[in-house]
């Protein structure tokens, strides 16, 4: 193990039985699914950076992020691992505060997590990130964790919102009211210099919001470095800590439940239905025995399985449904930049008339002031998957001319839209 690079060393907790836990890559965001199909919390894990010279190993695919991540839906959470600038240096920062604020909308807009229940974890120099989320304070951010942050920013990088400074402003009344946001800090008493005074400072700042697990003898980095019983207690006192304040739904028929296109009843087609109505969340882990292998039976053929194609065509969970499913959730729920987190930076949209539209930067002008008159109702009617195309008949309900019947043609690729053609 010592022959590794740091980054690469095995998490401090045993997660080796993973198999009820479905990981989906969808574009920079890893996404563990737990067992079960109820609505769930979701902690989204913010990788620190910048990266050391050499990397050849992404972040999201590091058994720490890995380790954190499964351990999280092994206990009913669905967790994400986001993949951004700030490994590639201080001087992404901005960029990176954008990764996150997109990745935000991906995991909101996953049809098994419930969007009002969110924490976001940030590590080492992620820690940089947290202040912007410590001011603005969303009604669906249930807490916020930071592990061994980086919480000041060196000199001549763009200083984005000053942890201390937030968390201080936001206590100045003293005592915890409703708009406190809990905080959990992991403090480790071997932390380098030039990151633990600002912590210091921070904690002094924090006020009864704040809380801390201390590891004395660990180091940065100790949820990798250091396999000890200290190490392991306080991850898994973190983890407990998140889920437990996911856990607090005061409000479990919120109406900011995304809700999943199914499609209308047809006399013309025999397509089974797209999707079904999840039910309400629930901490209850579900572990599914795994299905007996049917036996490997080889054929020569020469000609295409026909009936084959036809099942693949009309198999209604495939990657690339699911991302269309997404799009569909945050479109019907107003949700224009969950929505534009779903498209690919470079994504092209033709419509029936010819126009095109490039990039996000376009779809954000173009459907803004749909999204804000509150019109974005689409009625599902039929669907068809080939390969990474999504083919699907539906009813608009967006338009000045009423009920517009509609074929459209999303492009699915590593993730995110990346064409959509409207043919009516």
């Amino acid at each position: 193990m010592t022959d590794l690079p740091p980054y690469l060393r095995p998490f401090v907790l045993p997660v080796a039985d993973a198999g009820e836990v479905r990981v989906e890559r969808v574009g920079q965001v890893d996404l563990y699914h737990p067992a079960g199909t109820a609505r769930t919390g979701a902690i989204l894990l913010v990788h620190g950076g910048p990266g050391p010279a050499g990397l050849e190993v992404s972040p999201r695919d590091w058994p720490v992020y890995q380790g954190y991540a499964t351990a999280a839906a092994q206990r009913g959470q669905v967790a994400a691992v986001v993949e951004h600038g700030l490994i590639r240096g201080l001087d992404q920062l901005v960029a990176a505060a954008d990764d996150v604020e997109a990745a935000v909308g991906v995991l909101r807009a996953d049809p098994r997590v419930d969007p009002g229940r969110v924490a976001l974890w940030f590590f080492s120099g992620a820690g940089l990130l947290a202040g912007e989320w410590l001011d603005s304070r969303p009604d669906w951010l249930r807490c916020l964790l930071l592990t061994y942050p980086l919480l000041a920013t060196p000199p001549g990088v763009d200083e984005l919102v000053n942890a201390a400074e937030v968390i201080g402003r936001h206590d100045q009344g003293g005592g915890v009211s409703s708009s406190d946001l809990p905080v959990l800090l992991t403090r480790v008493g071997r932390e380098r210099a030039e990151l633990a005074g600002p912590v210091a400072e921070f904690v002094s700042a924090g006020g009864a919001a704040l809380d801390i697990i201390d590891v004395p003898k660990g180091q940065h980095g100790f949820d990798m470095l250091d396999h000890t019983e200290e190490s392991r207690a306080a991850v898994t006192k973190a983890l407990d800590w998140a889920i437990a304040h996911l856990g607090e739904d005061p409000t479990a028929t919120s109406t900011s439940t995304l809700p999943i296109p199914t499609p209308t009843s047809t006399t013309t087609s025999p397509v089974s239905p797209v999707s079904s109505p999840v039910a309400k969340a629930t901490t209850t882990v579900t572990k599914t025995p795994p299905a007996p292998k049917a036996p490997v039976v080889e054929t020569i053929s020469t000609a295409p399985d026909l009936t084959a194609v036809v099942a693949t065509a009309f198999s209604f969970d495939t990657p690339a449904t699911r991302v269309v499913d997404r799009e569909h959730a945050t479109y019907a729920a107003h949700d224009l930049e969950a929505f534009l987190a779903l498209y690919s930076p470079t994504a092209q949209l033709q419509f029936a008339d010819g126009a095109v539209l490039r990039g996000r930067r376009s779809l954000r002008e173009h459907y803004r002031p749909l999204f804000e008159a509150g019109r974005c109702k689409t009625e599902l009617q039929q669907r068809m998957m080939l390969g990474e195309w999504v083919v699907e008949q539906s009813v608009r309900h967006d338009s000045d001319q009423g009920p517009v019947p509609t074929i459209v043609l999303y492009r699915v690729q590593d993730g995110l839209i990346v064409e959509v053609r409207f043919l009516a």
